[in-house]
Parts: structure tokens; C-alpha cells; sequence
């Protein structure tokens, strides 16, 4: 009699409870979810400052794809991406010597074909099942202009593309075989800090070229002769804004151009040289010779100018850890390392803006693809350089727990991915459910390995 004496006052307790909680707790009102209905309040009321973001997000509940087509005849081309403002389309012609132009005509553009579809889908016993299937992309994509840019040696790269801030200009890269004639030895090895090359990283011929969307013209391009740029996912290219930055992997230089007006400017090159004037500057001296004496840079017995500013951030802050520790355990692990740091080299890099760059270096076998990327064996360092000022802000190994806490919290500023958008909205972990499982699946191994998994998956 007990049990249900004390079974019963519990019912009677969660009861009271539910309704103490209905009486404090008003269910919250769900917004109108009718499109006229919206549409009438945003042309009436408009929207608060700074919410008008918000209010366009709302549409997407009622304007969103509610039919697919399958297995649609497409032109003879390798299909790629929209430019940001969503006007056009580009693609590879079959023989990627060409970029082809397509003007998006809008989703209502094949309204007529599909009209008289029932269900969502596309179904194979539909009497016009073909004849929509032949025609539906060419009305959504109209062919504006065919610019054929690649020579007959030449191939584009069809994984590589870059848009301008304005949308109005495209990048596109190029590479072919480089001459039977073997090239000049110092055409090869331009500088001390180049590397050497072999079969899975044989040398190319290159070309970056400015594409003006809008009017279909072939506005600029510039010749790399001899080296190797990583094109594929844009590896070895990176824009920001107007500002494009190349990395020449053979040559360990980076070059920095601004689109301006549709003509590539160039900027400055970091590698050898740090500022504009530094090889007038060398030049005083290191005298120039001539004939068989002439002054070849690769045989220089100087360190570059940008590895010797690594080097140099590297020593103090070894020697100021030394000291403040009073134990010289870290200077004495910087000259005990100091060649393998000398031998590391560029493999990637990004801009973070107009004037800061992440470089990525690692040792030569990985760069020149003898090994692979860098996980438990190799080593790799993050630099945060100033091309403004020629400085370095920071050093990081790829095991260091604070660039992973940097690069895990603040990932949009690596990402870029709202850079044409006029708010930055976050596209980081917090809100990115794929981003979060990167980082649990990391996480669960030791902390060393979990920096280098995560920072890795960077540029």
C-alpha cells in the first residue's frame, strides 16, 4: 500500500510541475510562413538595420529547389564553377585549351519544358523525358564567348580557377612540357634556395591568365619558364581581393601582383629578395664579373633574405626563452637543428591580407614529392611574414598546440570562404557540423598528432 501511496504522490508532484511550467512558460510563437505573406511585410516594413541579412535568409524556406533533372546532355566541355555574383558560368572546352562563357538565364528559364511534370523528379516514363533532357541546359546556360588562351602545347589545368572580389575577372593557369632541349643549368637552379627535380615533379612551362568575364577578353597573362606551381585546387595560387600571389615552388619565390583595371601589375617578388632594391643593394657588394666569372646567385654562400629572417626569429626567440629560463637547452637545440632548418623550403602558401602572408615549409623531399606530406616523420613550420614590412610575426610547428588553438578558433581568417559577401558571417566549427566532426576525429589521438592532422588539412 505504500508503494503506491508513494507512486501516486509522484504523479501528482511531475503534474504540478508540468503545470507550474505552462503557466511560466509561453510557447513560443512560430513566424508566418507564407511567401506572399512575408513579401508584403518586407515591402511594408522593410527591415532593421543590420538585419536586412536576416531577412533575405528567410526566403530560402520558401524558394528552394523542388525538382531534378538527371543524366542532362551537356555540351562537350568540363563543367566548373559560377562567378561569385552568379551570373555566369565557366567551363573547359574537351581539349582544355579554351574557357567557355556561360550567361545563367535564371530558374525560371525552362519553367515551359517542366511545367506539366508531376512528383520531383524527372521520371523515365515521362513522353517528354528526352526531349527535356536535351534542351533544359541549354536554356539555363546561354555560350556568350569561346576564348581559346592555351597554345597547342599548352594545357589548361581544369581545377584551376580563381574569381576577382568584383566577379568580373577570372584566373585560369596553364602548363606544358618544357622543351626536348634541356634547359640552361642556371634557368634551373636561379638561386641557391632551388630545388632539385626528378620524375614525380618534373619541370613545366607556365601561364596565369586575367580573363574578363563581362566582356570576353583575354585582358593579361604572365610566363613562368621553367618551374613548378602547384595548379591543381589552386594550390600555388591564392587571391585575395585584388592582390594574387604565386608560388613558385622550383624557384622558392613567391610573386605578388594586383589586378587592377584588368592588367596584372606586378608587385614585388619574396624569396631571394625581400624588398625591391635589395639586388641593387647586393650589388654594391658582390662584384658582378664577366665571361666564365660572371656572379651566378645559386653559387652565393649567403643565406637568402627571407629564410634568413626564419632564422633569425627562430634564434631569438630560442635565445630568449634561454635566457629567461637560465638553462640553454633551446639555443643549443637551434644549432643542433640549425641545417635541417637552413634545407627546409617553401611548399604552400596564402595571403591573410593585402600585406600579411602563411607560409608553409617543409623539407625538400616533401616539396618535391619524394615523400609524402608531412604527418609523423617530417616536420613542418608555419610562418607569419609581413610583406610590407619584411618581417616575421610568428614561427609555429606543425605540433604546436597554440596555432592549433588558433587555427580551430579562428578558421575564418584562414578560410576566406565569405570574402566577395559584404558581412562576414562565421563558416567555422561552431556552425559547421562537417568542420566539428574534423576536429572530434582529431582530437581523439595524442595532442602532438592532433596539431599536425588539423593544421594539415590548411593550405
Amino acid at each position: 500500500m505504500s508503494v503506491m501511496n508513494e507512486e501516486q504522490y509522484a504523479t501528482q508532484s511531475s503534474q504540478f510541475d508540468l503545470n507550474l511550467l505552462r503557466k511560466c512558460l509561453k510557447p513560443r510563437k512560430i513566424p508566418v510562413q507564407n511567401v506572399v505573406i512575408r513579401l508584403q511585410r518586407r515591402e511594408t516594413f522593410g527591415s532593421n538595420k543590420g538585419n536586412q541579412f536576416h531577412i533575405a535568409r528567410q526566403f530560402y524556406q520558401n524558394v528552394f529547389p523542388n525538382f531534378t533533372v538527371v543524366n542532362v546532355e551537356k555540351p562537350p566541355c568540363f563543367l566548373r564553377k559560377f562567378s561569385p555574383d552568379g551570373k555566369y558560368f565557366i567551363a573547359f572546352s574537351s581539349d582544355q585549351s579554351s574557357l567557355e562563357i556561360y550567361r545563367y538565364q535564371g530558374c525560371a528559364a525552362a519553367g515551359d519544358l517542366v511545367n506539366d511534370c508531376v512528383g520531383d523528379h524527372l521520371s523515365t516514363h515521362n513522353n517528354k523525358s528526352e526531349v527535356i533532357r536535351n534542351q533544359i541546359f541549354k536554356r539555363f546556360f546561354k555560350l556568350k564567348r569561346v576564348i581559346t588562351v592555351a597554345e597547342s602545347i599548352q594545357q589548361l589545368n581544369r581545377e584551376c580557377s580563381l574569381f576577382s572580389n568584383c566577379g568580373r575577372y577570372v584566373i585560369i593557369g596553364s602548363a606544358s612540357n618544357v622543351a626536348e632541349d634541356r634547359p640552361n643549368f642556371y634557368e634551373i637552379y636561379t638561386n641557391n634556395e632551388a630545388v632539385t627535380p626528378n620524375s614525380r615533379s618534373p619541370l613545366e612551362d607556365y601561364k596565369i591568365y586575367l580573363i574578363d568575364l563581362e566582356n570576353g577578353d583575354l585582358c593579361d597573362w604572365r610566363d613562368f619558364k621553367v618551374d613548378k606551381i602547384i595548379l591543381s585546387h589552386n594550390q600555388g595560387l591564392y587571391l585575395y581581393k585584388d592582390t594574387l600571389a604565386v608560388l613558385s615552388v622550383q624557384h622558392q619565390t613567391i610573386h605578388i601582383f594586383q589586378i587592377s583595371n584588368g592588367r596584372l601589375i606586378n608587385v614585388r617578388k619574396i624569396g631571394r629578395n625581400c624588398f625591391e632594391d635589395d639586388d641593387f643593394v647586393l650589388s654594391c657588394g658582390i662584384p658582378m664579373g664577366s665571361g666564365p666569372n660572371v656572379h651566378r646567385p645559386f653559387r652565393e654562400a649567403t643565406i637568402n633574405c627571407l629564410k634568413h629572417r626564419l632564422l633569425v626569429f627562430l634564434y631569438k626567440r630560442a635565445k630568449a626563452i634561454s635566457d629567461e629560463q637560465c638553462n640553454p637547452y633551446e639555443i643549443r637545440k637551434f644549432y643542433q637543428y640549425f641545417h635541417q632548418l637552413n634545407a627546409l623550403r617553401m611548399w604552400k602558401m596564402q595571403l591573410l591580407d593585402h600585406d600579411h602572408l602563411l607560409i608553409k615549409y617543409a623539407s625538400e623531399d616533401v616539396v618535391t614529392l619524394k615523400a609524402t606530406e608531412p604527418t609523423h616523420s617530417h616536420t613542418s613550420f608555419f610562418m607569419i611574414y609581413n610583406m610590407k614590412d619584411a618581417k616575421v610575426l610568428a614561427v609555429y610547428e606543425n605540433t604546436s598546440e597554440e596555432f592549433l588553438h588558433i587555427f580551430e578558433n579562428f578558421c575564418d581568417y584562414f578560410r576566406n570562404a565569405k570574402l566577395y559577401s559584404e558581412s562576414q558571417f562565421t563558416c567555422s566549427p561552431s556552425n559547421n557540423t562537417q568542420a566539428r566532426y574534423i576536429i572530434t576525429a582529431a582530437i581523439q589521438t595524442n595532442d602532438s598528432e592532433c596539431s599536425k592532422r588539423w593544421t594539415n588539412r590548411g593550405r
